[in-house]
């Protein structure tokens, strides 16, 4: 019994002090083993989120807002064709702005800037290639980026969590057989998930765009890269 005592001070010690303000504070319980575990779940992402801008300069305000709607229609026509409903494009900003040439002693009004910022998400990866090389071709955008990212997460999270249990329990097994007892049934436990998602962003003009030659495209037979679901599980287990 002095073995397991020493055994379970040893294993509260080795949690940490600085996690000690940020997880739940069990109190020890007679018979019972408490164990902390990380574990992790690596998913592939299932949206690709295309983002773009639509500028137009002109002289005057008017103008330069007209350039802007036909530049935005023919964006329009863009996604009707690949099959895309022009409402799925989300508008994150839109701005009308006054240019000025600052190199006179006065500041002289010389135009005005209409940019827009538009999002938009594709669940079918196929149709990236197409709608952004369409954009590059008809020059009405800039700024074109991809981002993959996983919005389903539910699934990703709950394997996350099983493996983070596993290890939890595998610790504690440990550490009852090594004090001469045998794990019982899990009496507590809390969670924590964290989403790591370190995809970053691609040019686009560039994404299918075939090199010299007819030589692949930078990023040509390239996977997305997955997104890392982690889990913090915090488990007690009766000793028999």
């Amino acid at each position: 019994m002095k073995n397991l005592n020493a055994l379970l001070l040893v294993l509260f010690l080795s949690q940490g002090f600085a996690l000690a303000q940020d997880r739940p504070t069990i109190q020890a319980q007679p018979n019972t083993v408490y164990v902390s575990a990380d574990g992790k779940f690596e998913a592939d992402p299932d949206t690709a989120v295309v983002q773009f801008n639509i500028a137009a300069q002109e002289d005057n305000s008017r103008a330069a807002y007209d350039r802007a709607s036909k530049q935005a229609e023919q964006v329009r026509q863009i996604l009707r064709s690949n099959g895309i409903d022009p409402k799925a494009a989300e508008i994150s900003s839109f701005s009308i702005q006054p240019i000025y040439d600052y190199k006179p002693a006065k500041p002289k009004l010389v135009g005005y800037r209409v940019n827009a910022s538009v999002s938009l998400k594709l669940k079918d990866f196929s149709k990236v290639a197409p709608i952004v090389q369409q954009l590059s071709d008809t020059d009405v955008t800039a700024n074109q980026s991809i981002t993959y990212v996983l919005e389903d997460l539910d699934a990703a999270k709950t394997k996350a969590v099983e493996d983070a249990y596993r290890r939890a329990r595998q610790s504690a097994v440990a550490v009852a057989q090594a004090g001469g007892r045998t794990l019982g049934e899990l009496s507590y436990a809390s969670v924590d998930t964290f989403e790591n998602v370190r995809v970053t962003p691609m040019v686009q003009s560039m994404a299918r765009m075939a090199g010299p030659g007819g030589l692949p495209a930078p990023t040509e037979e390239f996977s997305p890269q997955t997104v890392t679901v982690t889990a913090h599980v915090n488990a007690m287990f009766n000793l028999k």
